[in-house]
């Protein structure tokens, strides 16, 4: 099974806000999102996928999202390479 790192960047709001997760099905888990079914921080805003990385183990993924998570340079990097 394959697991897939990615970031969100809200539509609804002016403000610059990204999200980071992880999954094995981006499309459930996006609709999940917009639909207000998602992480609470992520509720009340509708949201796109600007950033996917497959991993081939579940530890894998975890660890890379732990990483982008906590790594602010790396997001806003990622936010102007897709905006």
């Amino acid at each position: 099974m394959t697991y897939l790192v990615y970031m969100l960047k809200c539509i609804s709001s002016v403000k610059k806000r990204t999200y980071v997760g992880y999954t094995d099905n981006i499309n459930n888990r996006l609709k999940k999102h917009n639909t207000n079914k998602g992480a609470k921080y992520t509720r009340g805003n509708k949201w796109k996928v600007i950033f996917k990385k497959k991993f081939t183990s579940k530890s894998k993924a975890m660890s890379y999202e732990y990483h982008l998570k906590h790594d602010r340079l790396e997001r806003t990097k990622i936010y102007n390479k897709y905006k």
